[in-house]
């Protein structure tokens, strides 16, 4: 399943993550924000259950903003996830 996200509060403006039929994510693309280091997350994701990801992302803040783009990768996952059902 393919799956776009509009991220919120964040530098990064959007989500786009693949998600396959065992619930395992297959790639993840943020637009905007630090590239480097989200390019890392993406790595570090693929590969993963989707709901392994969300335990770990979900609550990770960005400076005084009260999410940060992993937290928003883990709404996207939980969103997509919910789209799977």
């Amino acid at each position: 399943m393919r799956y776009s996200y509009q991220t919120q509060g964040t530098c990064s403006s959007q989500i786009d993550l693949e998600i396959d039929d065992n619930g395992v994510i297959s790639n993840v693309q943020f637009y905007g924000g630090c590239h480097g280091n989200l390019q890392g997350i993406s790595t570090l994701v693929r590969g993963m259950k989707a709901a392994d990801a969300v335990s770990k992302l979900q609550g990770i803040r960005c400076g005084y903003k009260n999410t940060s783009c992993p937290d928003q990768l883990a709404t996207a996952l939980r969103q997509a996830m919910a789209a799977m059902e």
